[in-house]
């Protein structure tokens, strides 16, 4: 089979991690590696939507509060709500004190049990109260932190998708893309992200840059952790795992660039 072409990449990306009806033609572990190194690429595209939909609220008069609302909301709608889905799994897996078999069961049932809700709850709360700062002290700044919560929080994905992480499952779609990217693709594609944050805060100078790319590198870290952790729980990555890294990486971006505000 030859190799995937960019736009197998893309489609992959898009197909996969948003609702953007991207009609993904190959579903191999090589499209699998072009569509998570695109993954960065899909998560700015979903946040370039909610970052318009929330400065369209306030030049129509809202709220910061209601456009961080509105913010957070729309990339849950564009992936079908299935990164705060897998959260809530994970938290309930995490927390039911099983062991690898008897938690990989609970992620997998339809309902969201206690952990799953209160994960949600303090997730989702964190996430609009920093937005609500950041739109509060500025449109573009509010703006800013919108995009890059989201392409973090798929470049994350293309972190977890690093060779060595094993699958949990043999089916789903952590098992899909469970491995594929290569460790020096993935470090390529941190640099580019973290490089184009920086580069995002070059109109505020050296500490707005520095600040933009310790977001990246600090949500990453964050949700390397949380990998980790997964790992020894449930022995390798599922679908739900991958949801609960995006999410982890979202909130922490939002949380460093409102605790930098406060800071300067």
């Amino acid at each position: 089979m030859p190799r995937p072409t960019p736009a197998d990449g893309l489609r992959f990306a898009f197909g996969t991690l948003t609702v953007v009806p991207a009609r993904v033609r190959r579903w191999d572990r090589e499209a699998a590696r072009a569509g998570m190194l695109c993954a960065p690429l899909a998560g700015l595209a979903v946040g370039l939507a909610a970052a318009a939909a929330g400065s369209a609220l306030l030049a129509l008069g809202a709220s910061p509060l209601l456009a961080a609302v509105a913010a957070v909301a729309l990339p849950a709608a564009g992936t079908r709500g299935l990164h705060l889905d897998g959260l809530a799994d994970i938290a309930d897996g995490l927390g039911s004190g099983k062991d690898a078999e008897g938690a990989l069961r609970v992620m997998k049932q339809s309902d969201i049990g206690p952990f799953g809700v209160i994960t949600l709850v303090l997730v989702l709360f964190a996430q609009v109260a920093a937005l609500a700062e950041l739109y509060d002290e500025s449109r573009t700044g509010g703006a800013t932190a919108t995009v890059l919560a989201a392409a973090t929080a798929r470049l994350a994905l293309t972190l977890a998708a690093r060779t060595g992480v094993p699958a949990a499952r043999p089916e789903g779609l952590g098992a899909a893309v469970a491995g594929t990217v290569p460790a020096r693709g993935a470090a390529a594609v941190l640099v580019a992200v973290t490089a184009a944050a920086a580069a995002a805060g070059l109109p505020g100078g050296a500490p707005r840059m520095i600040q933009y790319a310790a977001a990246v590198l600090l949500a990453c870290a964050a949700a390397h952790l949380l990998l980790r952790h997964c790992l020894r729980r449930f022995g390798g990555v599922t679908g739900d795992v991958f949801g609960g890294l995006a999410e982890t990486a979202a909130t922490t971006v939002l949380l460093v660039l409102t605790l930098g505000h406060h800071a300067q």
